[in-house]
């Protein structure tokens, strides 16, 4: 992704503050290798997606923008926000302004499993209090990096009370976040058929049982036979040809 133009180089930047890659050696427990790979946690990092995945975004976001595919950026489930503000500082550099990033979360943590979903039954992701992060949080964080402005739409709740009526129309790449079952479920039913022909479907976290179960299910009833691509040891993705 090494290139010398100023919009590279100001990407290349927003990459490195927004995964604390500059100031590492100052984050608690933090390794160049975890954060590379995305494998830890990060106690101030702005996103825990680590390097390989985010720079995957950028790729898939040149591409979008190089074939005209139509649509605007969501993420399901964006923790501090790391990777939406990425998002937008793309967009903004590019001077894009046809096409928004929506930002949905319930920005209470994660949902506590549900007797519709009973492979989420062990989960225990909904006591994770480090998952919990507020939505004034993350809009200072959006203002950390001078992005918070109308190019953001904010989707506040439970995903299957708010991905139904989610305010696209297209979307060029759909980025789910939600680790379990119900929340990749929820995600792909209501937004699969938003996704523009030559759009991307990025799963965050298809090493998690409850997850992959769920993408599994979903292409399976849908008949989608696109390659799923790996991306890293937890990430992957499909292109959407039909």
């Amino acid at each position: 992704m090494s290139n010398n133009t100023p919009k590279e180089m100001y990407l290349e930047m927003l990459k490195k503050a927004i995964l604390f890659e500059i100031w590492l050696e100052h984050e608690p427990g933090a390794t160049k290798e975890n954060r590379f790979q995305g494998l830890d946690w990060p106690l101030i990092a702005h996103s825990m997606i680590g390097r390989i995945r985010m720079n995957h975004l950028h790729q898939l976001m040149n591409a979008v923008v190089n074939n005209n595919i139509e649509g605007d950026f969501i993420e399901t489930g964006v923790w501090r926000g790391g990777t939406c503000i990425f998002m937008r500082g793309f967009l903004k550099v590019n001077g894009i302004t046809n096409r928004k990033v929506i930002v949905a979360d319930s920005f209470e943590g994660l949902p506590e499993p549900e007797a519709r979903c009973p492979i989420d039954e062990t989960s225990k992701f909904h006591e994770q209090d480090f998952l919990r992060v507020s939505l004034p949080e993350v809009i200072s964080n959006f203002q950390k990096y001078d992005l918070y402005d109308d190019g953001i739409i904010f989707l506040k709740g439970w995903f299957k009370d708010t991905l139904p009526t989610a305010p696209t129309n297209k979307i060029a790449i759909a980025r789910l976040d939600g680790d379990m079952y119900s929340s990749t479920m929820d995600a792909l039913t209501h937004l699969y058929p938003k996704v523009a022909i030559g759009g991307f479907i990025v799963i965050d976290d298809y090493s998690i049982g409850y997850c992959a179960a769920a993408v599994t299910d979903f292409r399976n009833a849908h008949h989608i036979t696109d390659p799923l691509v790996t991306i890293d040891s937890t990430g992957v993705y499909w292109k959407k040809t039909k």
